[in-house]
């Protein structure tokens, strides 16, 4: 593959060119009980941008708006030459109904928070960052729209939220001639692949470039975990096992796809996280993943996914041990009995794209 962070690619049916990778940030600050402090945060920042990245990820309540206010510090030498990402949706107010959700209100509160924090004009691409199931379409995208219009952000972009709400609204955009989403964040990693079943079709039909996060799934493709943590909750020292148990992230399916990640990994010479993140890049609807880091050295180590050349062979391999079942209608629809009384014995081609 031999990617370098100045391979720049588009992003979705947008101009906008960013890095193969994208730098998250819900790491700067330690307000979570984790994360980097602001010197630490800092050289975060500066390996990647000095690597040729420009793809930045945020959210307005990120380690309570910490990390806004830090890249705000971050980006103030260098603004026009990045693209700043952040979200919209999550609560910002405990007690306040409506400094959360989809709504217009929700939304025109949150920018206007983020434009502070982030101390810019103008926002590259803002998420919808969770479905909220209540507010209209049309309220969504009109609101979206409007702040296009006004110059305050730029492009607009949907996370976590149902394949036909997305495609639905897609469809309204169009019509209505308002501004397009371009972008799609999901959870995708191999432990976590039922975005193929309907998203990630969904946004290469719509042109949403992907956008990854949790491409480790939580660590537990690192390698540092083992059958041990099945029967263990973790330590004081360990907080994210802790956490990864709590949530029933540590299987016995979930640690043997690890173990076929190790086992490509010691072929390749390269490290578990590496080969993880490699296989997120083989998929052509992903345009970057998004990496996180607490250390340089992390940060360091993942940016070598890049280089990472995946045979044929481990790709197999990944894919048997990580499979999974795509179910209804999918299933149905590539079987032989369908094929039979659709196509008969006609020899057909499937369309170029």
């Amino acid at each position: 593959m031999s990617l370098t962070l100045d391979t720049y690619r588009l992003l979705g049916r947008s101009g906008l060119w960013v890095s193969p990778l994208a730098l998250g940030t819900a790491t700067f600050g330690t307000e979570w009980g984790w994360g980097a402090e602001k010197a630490e945060a800092r050289k975060l920042f500066d390996t990647y941008v000095e690597r040729g990245g420009n793809f930045i990820d945020t959210a307005t309540t990120y380690t309570d708006g910490s990390s806004e206010r830090l890249l705000g510090e971050f980006t103030r030498d260098n603004r026009e030459g990045l693209v700043l990402a952040t979200k919209y949706s999550t609560l910002r107010r405990p007690g306040d109904p409506n400094s959360g959700g989809s709504h217009r209100k929700s939304m025109f509160a949150s920018v206007e928070a983020s434009l502070r924090q982030l101390n810019t004009d103008y926002l590259d691409l803002l998420y919808l960052h969770v479905w909220d199931f209540t507010t209209p379409a049309d309220e969504i995208l009109r609101g979206l729209d409007d702040l296009v219009r006004q110059g305050k952000v730029l492009y607009v972009a949907m996370s976590n939220a149902p394949a036909w709400e997305i495609s639905h609204l897609q469809a309204i955009a169009d019509l209505r001639g308002w501004s397009p989403l371009v972008g799609l964040q999901i959870e995708y990693n191999l432990i976590n692949r039922a975005a193929e079943r309907d998203l990630i079709p969904m946004a290469r039909a719509m042109g949403l470039g992907v956008t990854p996060y949790s491409p480790l799934a939580g660590g537990l493709l690192t390698g540092k975990y083992t059958r041990a943590d099945l029967t263990s909750a973790g330590t004081a020292e360990s907080t994210r096992k802790t956490f990864n148990a709590g949530v029933g992230l540590i299987t016995e399916r979930n640690l043997a796809i690890a173990d076929a990640v190790q086992q490509v990994a010691r072929e390749l010479g390269h490290t578990p996280a590496q080969v993880a993140l490699a296989w997120t890049l083989q998929n052509p609807a992903v345009t970057a993943p998004i990496i996180g880091a607490r250390t340089v050295e992390q940060l360091e180590s993942n940016l070598e996914a890049l280089e990472v050349d995946l045979t044929p062979t481990h790709l197999t391999h990944l894919d048997e041990a990580a499979g999974i079942d795509l179910g209804y209608p999918h299933d149905l629809l590539a079987g032989d009995h369908i094929r039979t009384v659709t196509k008969g014995t006609l020899k057909t081609e499937p369309r170029r794209q």
